[in-house]
């Protein structure tokens, strides 16, 4: 893909790029090995770093946890560009793991992570909509509403 096109198509689509918090766990954000790069679990953050917070089915709703989902990917996106130099090197997403801050009895956890699948996809097609899971927890780090990870493929 064109060098700066996924960047130019978060503007276009009045999205930013968050700020993320320094680390407070020993991990690297992202691994790339062959043509694939595995990206750690990413917070529900706001673009100024802020954490979104909260657990599904008790403070926010379905609504509120797509936001914080894209928030996830926004943050994801955020590490791969740090990492890559360039989200356009980006070829496809392979696998998401949503974890959702949710009470026992929530069942919506597909609906919440669609949050960050409907970014990837607006991004990159039929390229942005790899596998997935979407499991509900009984906590998550500080409390925040969401945690996603990843693995995408390069192109070569």
């Amino acid at each position: 893909m064109a060098s700066g096109i996924i960047e130019q198509k978060l503007a276009a689509m009045g999205l930013s790029l968050p700020v993320l918090p320094a680390s407070k766990g020993i991990y690297k954000s992202c691994v790339t090995q062959g043509n694939l790069v595995y990206v750690s679990g990413h917070v529900s953050l706001n673009t100024d770093g802020t954490y979104i917070t909260g657990k599904l089915g008790q403070d926010l709703d379905e609504e509120q946890g797509q936001v914080a989902a894209r928030q996830c990917g926004l943050a994801i996106l955020s590490s791969l560009s740090k990492h890559l130099g360039d989200l356009g090197r980006v070829k496809r997403v392979i696998k998401l793991l949503g974890m959702v801050n949710a009470t026992p009895d929530y069942e919506k956890h597909p609906i919440v992570i669609n949050g960050c699948s409907a970014l990837f996809a607006e991004l990159w097609g039929d390229d942005g909509i790899g596998v997935r899971s979407a499991v509900g927890m009984g906590s998550l780090p500080g409390n925040v509403a969401v945690e996603i990870e990843g693995i995408f493929e390069l192109h070569q």
